[in-house]
């Protein structure tokens, strides 16, 4: 499975030690992605952390998880979901850019009104 996995590093100061990116490299090869890895991702530029997560939490955690192997399988599961699900990162773009039009309406203060 390791071999289709790919892992975004989030340059974290602590997690950008030689050490780290050394082990990053021999653990992922050129599917590691970030400021020093093999493909190139700069340090705090947006990804889909703020959608990703909780759609894959609330898939994986649908049936309860006995085991790491459940887990293990039950993660697998939802990304396969997330990346089968036709039009899902579309939505998630259009949904982002409502979010942020409706912050500048607002202008920075609340707004979950008025989505």
């Amino acid at each position: 499975m390791r071999s289709s996995m790919w892992f975004q590093h989030d340059e974290a100061p602590a997690l950008y030690s030689i050490d780290v990116r050394l082990h990053l490299n021999a653990t992922y090869g050129q599917q590691c992605i970030g400021r020093g890895g093999p493909v190139i991702w700069p340090a705090r530029s947006p990804d889909l952390t703020c959608f990703l997560w909780g759609c894959v939490e609330s898939l994986v955690y649908q049936t309860p998880v006995n085991s790491a192997e459940d887990l293990v399988a039950s993660i697998a599961a939802a990304a396969g979901e997330v990346r089968d699900t036709p039009g899902i990162f579309a939505n998630v773009r259009s949904s982002m850019r409502r979010r942020c039009e409706a912050c500048i309406t607002a202008r920075g203060r609340n707004f979950e009104h008025l989505l």
